[in-house]
């Protein structure tokens, strides 16, 4: 039996392709859009991909199964399981294998046995796998986004992402009770979940690759609640807020993803083409990092730097409908085409490199950095943009919370005519912030340094709680 984990960082998701090296055959289970990825590993391993599947609609990603399963001639095999709400619009012309609970299905030798398990989404399964030359029972099962290392996966992302509302209650304790038959399943089994660390598909997953049901039953939180209403109470508190694509992503994965064959560069432009695009309708986004990006930039333009976070603030700040122009170094804009496909944007129209800055005719900008020091004596608004939880939890006396996700939604609570000092925890996404406002004409704005971090190393004063909830 071939075991293989592959891990999209950005996404902080994994996929696996399971083999059987007598036959040759294997599945790949969640793949990703970069259907290359999966035939290169195949072939590198000596197996041909005869099967693919998932574990459930996502909402973090766009689904390459159907690709991969029409590139390589696959079987494909889909969730038949949920309500109508949530069945696989394209499964028919895909001409998709359904599976419900219990159903079993062989890879070569290998045996994977379907459990329904849901929580997180209606339609979500797990697969148990068996050895069969080795054993009739089980070694391991691949969780999807229902059991993580440490946790297990959020109820809440119908409602709050998908605004199907008054669902969440309910999901959690169809969590509970699939949690409660997963109990069951000896302790020896390994669990494949489908994320690690920084995904928001969850609030505290562990960032190691693998675990076991009997390592989860005494370190994972969720095992060790025994109660319907308590497990539903804590389950649903401090989840992070859900990047707003991904209610798009679930609509896609629904109707099924475009096909595209591959990656392809944009065309490069010129300063004149990127001018237009500036006065058009389309977005330009500079990849460089932050201290880069805030030291000199081209006015209009927002900075997205290409690091981990990289795909979840494009798919949350970005506009779908609009066509989008990249600025940055010709590595990174390939790299960055790929992952704007990995979450369904398609629509990058051209690039530039670095130099179109420093040669650019028309207006450019800078960002200042402040100190926490300054701060406190600057009279500034001061705009909080971390998370919910990280809010009440502590923040800066007087300081407005405008989560970085709405940010350009909330323009209208931020005065123009006040200086504006915006913070994270570190710098990073305050960083996203001040050349979002930028770009929407606020112009005496600073980012401070260190962020809230470095506030509470001062010892500065903080307030616990949310004022606007008492």
């Amino acid at each position: 039996m071939l075991l293989k984990r592959l891990y999209d960082d950005k996404l902080a998701q994994a996929s696996y392709i399971i083999g059987c090296q007598a036959s040759g055959d294997a599945i790949v289970i969640d793949p990703l859009r970069d259907a290359e990825m999966y035939i290169a590993a195949a072939q590198a391993e000596g197996v041909r991909i005869s099967h693919v599947t998932e574990t459930h609609i996502h909402a973090d990603f766009a689904s390459g199964a159907r690709e991969l399963a029409q590139r390589t001639g696959a079987t494909l095999l889909l969730s038949d399981e949920g309500d109508a709400d949530w069945k696989y619009a394209f499964a028919k012309s895909a001409n998709a294998q359904l599976l419900h609970d219990g159903d079993s299905f062989m890879v070569g030798n290998i045996r994977l046995t379907v459990w329904h398990t849901p929580g997180h989404t209606p339609e979500h399964i797990c697969f148990l796998v068996t050895d069969t030359p080795a054993t009739d029972e089980p070694m391991g099962v691949v969780t999807g986004d229902f059991v993580f290392v440490g946790d297990v996966g959020r109820p809440d992302l119908l409602e709050k992402a998908a605004n199907v509302v008054g669902t969440m209650r309910e999901s959690a304790r169809r969590l509970f009770q699939s949690l409660q038959r997963f109990k069951t399943l000896p302790d020896h089994l390994q669990i494949w979940p489908g994320h690690g660390a920084g995904s928001a598909c969850g609030k505290a997953l562990g960032a190691i690759p693998s675990s076991t049901i009997g390592y989860e039953r005494i370190a994972n939180w969720a095992f060790r609640i025994d109660t319907e209403d308590e497990f539903v109470d804590e389950v649903l508190k401090g989840q992070p807020e859900p990047p707003r694509y991904f209610a798009l992503m679930k609509r896609i994965n629904k109707a099924g993803p475009d096909l595209l064959n591959g990656f392809r560069m944009p065309p490069v432009m010129n300063p004149a083409a990127v001018a237009e695009a500036l006065a058009s309708d389309s977005t330009v986004l500079d990849l460089r990092p932050a201290a880069m990006y805030a030291a000199h930039f081209i006015t209009g333009t927002i900075n997205i730097p290409l690091n981990k976070s990289f795909t979840n603030w494009a798919g949350s700040l970005l506009n779908y409908d609009e066509d989008l122009v990249l600025i940055g170094e010709e590595n990174a804009v390939r790299s960055a085409v790929r992952d704007l496909a990995l979450i369904g944007f398609d629509r990058v129209s051209g690039w530039t490199d670095e130099r179109v800055i420093d040669a650019w005719e028309g207006d450019t900008g800078s960002i200042t950095q402040m100190s926490v020091h300054d701060l406190q004596e600057s009279g500034r608004q001061i705009v909080d943009v971390r998370r919910s939880s990280e809010w009440e939890e502590g923040h800066i006396p007087g300081a407005q919370h405008v989560v970085l996700g709405s940010l350009t939604d909330r323009l209208d609570e931020i005065d123009r005519d006040r200086p504006v000092a915006l913070h994270c925890q570190g710098g990073g996404r305050s960083s996203i912030a001040a050349s979002l406002l930028h770009a929407q004409g606020y112009r005496n704005i600073v980012n401070v340094e260190g962020g809230f971090g470095a506030w509470q190393a001062s010892d500065l004063p903080v307030e616990v709680g949310d004022p606007s909830r008492t």
